[in-house]
């Protein structure tokens, strides 16, 4: 069992695809940077466009709705749309326990019904739900119900440190015998309701004060820099945002037209949110002190992912109350209060915007600001890629068949006395080792927001518009809609999409207008 790699999956919530340093960002992030430059960082990884569905695709290896969740978890009664991991589906650590390993969990289930021990952990901490306040200790399980908890005293309980505590807790439990262990670490942050300790927010704010303009301009100069994106490639305009029901819609604005109060309050939504990145990062370190201290490093695959691009929810201002949407305006000694025990904050569509640098849209959306990733993996016994960039298209559901590739434990073909879906994802082992990429065609869909990428194209819509084609080669902004130009790739990649959704149980739910 020595020989079988230890794996440790970080999942961030809601992070968008430049918000690490390594990916171009002014937030520090150094311990996520040094994996980078010691592994590869992967530029083109997709995700499922939101947390639930991208959950279902990284711990079972197939499409969201295969699963059953291709929307959140409430039960719509159709195959696609269950919002639990149906019984056809096998997971990460169903399959790995089968192997001898050991599987923990600390962090976001949010799949469902179906929590986390019955679905092949051993051990868990962390939120069943999707999002609740990172001040709040009551939310948060200790499961199975009769494992010891830890003790926090008031005012001491943070989210993503106490995550991190349970995650060092469980390394260690794993240290009782000679099996190797998968941790799946997921991190809520830097999920609304923003909130971060005072001195970490105060880190920030002098940093946002210049506005998302000149953070936009300058995150693309250095994601060239880092060779992340083409130096030819160009920033995509502000994008459009939506309001929660769709009957508002507009164009996120200049910072330059923003009076001076409301700007006071967007630098401090986006000082918080900084913030909570950093402290996740800071974090990350502490998980990976504690695998250095104990000679584990050399033989543990790390890869760290985040689930959805950036959250515009759900205009420029931000929302300080997620029942209403509704936005106040904090000014004065208000100021001081944000981030803490007692308040409720998004960043809103235009930080979100700054987020996605410099990639269209985000969270919902196919596009690539709502699907992209920025991924890290690392294993030094098996990756000697270090500091390499790799362009080459990935998705989450390829982690099933990656974990099974470098583990050699067989995929079940019947699980618990089901017959269980094939694996739909390819191995990333090839790519841990700079073999030239497969072809590849990948699907997605989410709120009727849908989309194709086959090699160099990409067919997307927006819900209630018609397809774009674009020539992502050339085009990674989205930014020269090709269909008027090539109607016949238009209809050749959206009859492949159309016989994918009814493979997978996207419709008879979705009808998605030529």
């Amino acid at each position: 069992m020595k020989n079988k790699p230890n794996i440790l999956f970080i999942l961030t919530d809601d992070l968008g695809y430049s918000d690490l340093g390594c990916f171009g960002s002014e937030i520090k992030t150094p311990n996520l940077d040094q994996l980078a430059m010691n592994g590869v960082r992967f530029t083109q990884m997709y995700n499922s466009a939101r947390c639930c569905p991208s959950r279902a695709s990284l711990l079972t290896g197939l499409y969201p709705h295969q699963a059953g969740v291709g929307l959140m978890t409430e039960d719509r009664e159709t195959p696609g749309y269950r919002g639990f991991l149906k019984d056809e589906s096998v997971t990460l650590a169903e399959v790995l326990k089968t192997g001898g390993y050991k599987t923990y969990m600390s962090g976001k289930w949010h799949v469902g019904k179906q929590g986390p021990i019955k679905r092949g952990f051993d051990e868990f901490y962390g939120l069943l739900g999707g999002f609740t306040s990172f001040w709040d200790e009551k939310d948060y399980s200790r499961l199975p119900n009769d494992r010891p908890k830890r003790h926090y005293a008031e005012g001491e309980f943070y989210a993503t440190d106490a995550i991190t505590d349970y995650a060092i807790d469980f390394l260690e439990d794993a240290r009782k015998d000679d099996r190797p262990y998968f941790l799946y670490l997921s991190y809520n942050a830097p999920h609304f309701p923003l909130q971060a300790p005072k001195d970490e927010i105060a880190k920030y704010e002098q940093v946002y004060e210049k506005g998302w303009d000149a953070i936009r301009e300058e995150r693309l100069a250095r994601m060239k820099q880092l060779q992340i994106i083409e130096d030819e490639l160009e920033l995509t305009p502000r994008s459009e945002y939506w309001d929660r029901d769709r009957e508002i819609q507009g164009t996120n604005p200049a910072w330059d037209s923003i009076d001076p109060d409301r700007k006071k309050d967007l630098v401090k939504r986006m000082a918080i949110y900084a913030a909570m990145v950093d402290r996740m990062d800071q974090n990350v370190g502490r998980v990976l002190e504690n695998i250095r201290e104990h000679g584990e490093l050399d033989n543990t695959l790390i890869i760290f992912c985040s689930d959805n691009g950036a959250c515009a929810e759900w205009d420029p201002w931000g929302f300080d109350n997620w029942i209403t949407t509704s936005n106040f305006l904090h000014r004065k000694a208000d100021l001081e209060r944000m981030g803490g025990p007692d308040t409720y904050h998004s960043y809103g569509s235009a930080w979100a915007n700054a987020s996605s640098t410099p990639l269209r849209m985000y969270k919902h959306y196919g596009h690539e600001g709502g699907i992209s990733t920025p991924m890290i993996a690392h294993w030094p016994e098996v990756i000697k890629r270090k500091g390499d960039i790799d362009h080459r298209p990935g998705h989450f559901i390829d982690f099933m068949a990656t974990f099974v590739d470098i583990t050699g434990i067989p995929y079940p073909t019947k699980f618990n006395g089901n017959d269980i879906l094939s694996m739909e994802g390819e191995s990333l082992l090839p790519a841990f080792h700079g073999e030239k990429p497969l072809s590849r065609t990948l699907c997605f869909e989410h709120e009727q927001h849908c989309a194709i990428r086959q090699d160099e194209w990409k067919l997307v819509k927006i819900k209630e518009r018609d397809w774009e084609l674009y020539n992502i080669e050339v085009d990674r902004t989205e930014m020269n809609n090709l269909a008027n130009q090539y109607p016949d790739k238009v209809q050749e990649l959206k009859k492949t999409w159309e016989q994918w959704a009814e493979r997978t149980h996207v419709v008879p739910r979705t009808k998605v207008r030529a």
